[in-house]
């Protein structure tokens, strides 16, 4: 059966818009949703609310199809039978639906939305019980409210950090409503002190406020040496400097450069490769008289590494030395890492003999019996003559009733003291005259009493095979005997980072040639390009570890020694 559908409407001066569809169905959908084929947009119309059915004829049925009714003619039914030749009026909400005979045969559906009872005039009757007719407009309302909002957030803040006391218990009034963010986590006890870290309102953070707190984060370089290496900066750069000292703000490399606040109760980041760089990458143009050199990837563009070593033992100087110059260490001390780890050596074979009752495998020594990591694993514990080496080379040197007495490491002092006292056995008589030149007045005379032996055991400890001078260089100072002072050097990059635990799934020989190191002297230390087999840019797809600047340096480094600020 064939429906026609008019749509009646109007204009905003009243005229009437009609539009006719004609739909050949025998069940027509009536509801708001927009599937329905008569589309009815509003609140009171369900979904599907009721469908009109074509029963033969000019008989037509119409069902609420959900829980509301419709109209028919001023009653409210869930169903009608209409007769389209005498006609009908259907309700569902603010709709009206005419039902008619066309012209043409076809059954006609007007569709019109019409004004609930009472219109404009009762509107206007029902306003005069409303208290709208004695408020303020709108616009008068919108401006006192602005101007609480200003009194609230922003007088009020300003009052009372103007007003406010020197005593801890003092603080701004309303100064969090100003908070852009919340603050990292670092800083989270902070979050209703706004005064801690902005001490004069309209002021940017100033570096001496967070040294105040933050006193032992070290400058990156002198102040000096970074104001001049920014000389040469682009005129733009130096724009924007300026203009942001003209709003009082510091820098550059001011700390609220890099420390960006208010950014949430996150971690604080670590600076990017590109942040280092922007100094770094043409650092010898710009600061010629520096002794680093450019960087700006580790995989492309960076230096040999420049450990501190030993160039004095005596005064146990230091100075860094590139790699690519193969230097040597003078730390005092003698001791080839070959002759120990050597797996078919005596020292070996004494390590078996020792056994496990100090520690030690029956393969011989290896490089975790003396080198024992500290607890966090990050780098290692000086070494230990009594714990390390003693159950080799012993420094036992006399036995009083079954008590072996043992030497002071360390101590040369303490050594003369104990062997110029101790009752050592003598085999010879003193002062015994033997035959020939060995006499009173003969050129091979030797006075071979107690304190003549001790004198000569002191000089032979300290002699290049004694138990001394074995591992130590015996020296005389002022008549005084003595060895060069040992400096065993734990880091010797201070400027970097480096964390044994996390490389523990490689073998120490694998960066550390000590097998076939034969002389103290020898530099252990693995170069960039050893280093390059596992570490590279952090941007570069084949790196096994992508590494960036931050990963082995700090931003605030700690002074070390004569070596910093350069």
């Amino acid at each position: 059966m064939t429906f026609k559908l008019r749509e009646i409407g109007l204009t905003a001066t009243g005229r009437e818009i009609v539009r006719d569809s004609t739909v050949d169905k025998k069940v027509l959908t009536v509801g708001r949703a927009a599937e329905n084929d008569i589309h009815l947009p509003d609140l009171a119309v369900e979904p599907r609310h009721a469908t009109i059915t074509a029963a033969g004829g000019d008989r037509i049925e119409v069902a609420a199809t959900g829980s509301l009714g419709f109209g028919v003619d001023g009653s409210t039914v869930t169903e009608a039978a209409i007769n389209a030749a005498s006609g009908a009026e259907l309700r569902f909400g603010s709709y009206r639906v005419t039902v008619s005979r066309d012209e043409d045969g076809a059954v006609l559906l007007s569709i019109r939305q019409v004004e609930e009872a009472g219109g404009a005039g009762d509107l206007d009757e029902k306003r005069g019980f409303s208290l709208l007719s004695v408020l303020p407009g709108k616009r008068a309302v919108s401006w006192v409210l602005a101007a609480l909002i200003v009194g609230i957030f922003l007088a009020v803040p300003i009052i009372s950090n103007l007003t406010r006391g020197d005593g801890p218990d003092d603080t701004v009034i309303g100064d969090s409503s100003w908070s852009t963010g919340e603050l990292s986590l670092v800083h989270h006890s902070l979050e209703e002190k706004c005064e801690a870290c902005h001490v004069k309102p309209f002021v940017s953070v100033r570096d001496k406020t967070c040294l105040s707190c933050h006193e032992n984060a070290h400058d990156h370089a002198s102040p000096e040496r970074i104001a001049k290496s920014l000389d040469g900066r682009p005129f733009g750069k130096q724009m924007l400097s300026a203009v942001a000292h003209a709003f009082g703000k510091e820098g550059p490399n001011a700390c609220a450069d890099c420390h960006v606040e208010h950014e949430g109760p996150q971690r604080v980041a670590l600076p990017t490769g590109e942040f280092c760089a922007g100094c770094h990458v043409n650092l010898k143009e710009e600061l010629p008289d520096t002794r680093l050199g450019d960087a700006s990837d580790f995989g492309m563009r960076h230096p040999q590494f420049t450990p501190a070593v030993v160039v004095d033992p005596m005064t146990r100087l230091r100075e860094q030395v590139s790699l690519d110059a193969k230097p040597r260490e003078h730390s005092g001390l003698a001791f080839p890492h070959k002759l120990h780890l050597d797996p078919k050596g005596g020292v070996a074979r004494m390590a078996a003999n020792i056994g496990r009752e100090h520690g030690y495998g029956g393969n011989g020594l290896t490089c975790k019996d003396c080198h024992r990591p500290t607890e966090d694993g990050i780098r290692f514990q000086p070494i230990d003559m009594e714990r390390d080496c003693e159950s080799c080379h012993s420094l036992a040197y006399d036995e009083v009733g079954g008590i072996f007495r043992r030497l002071h490491h360390g101590d040369i002092a303490q050594m003369v003291a104990d062997l110029s006292v101790a009752n050592l056995k003598q085999p010879l008589d003193p002062n015994r005259k033997r035959p020939g030149s060995y006499s009173d007045s003969g050129p091979y005379q030797f006075n071979f009493s107690a304190n003549a032996y001790r004198a000569m055991l002191i000089g032979k400890a300290l002699s290049r095979n004694g138990i001394c001078g074995e591992c130590h260089t015996p020296t005389m100072t002022n008549g005084r005997p003595g060895v060069v002072p040992v400096t065993i050097v734990s880091r010797h990059m201070g400027q970097g980072w480096f964390d044994h635990k996390a490389h523990s799934q490689e073998k120490c020989t694998s960066c550390h040639a000590a097998e076939k190191s034969t002389v103290s002297s020898d530099l252990l230390l693995p170069g960039i390009k050893q280093c390059r087999t596992c570490h590279l840019g952090p941007e570069t797809e084949e790196a096994k570890v992508p590494s960036g600047c931050a990963m082995c340096h700090s931003y605030h480094p700690a002074p070390f020694g004569k070596l910093a600020g350069n």
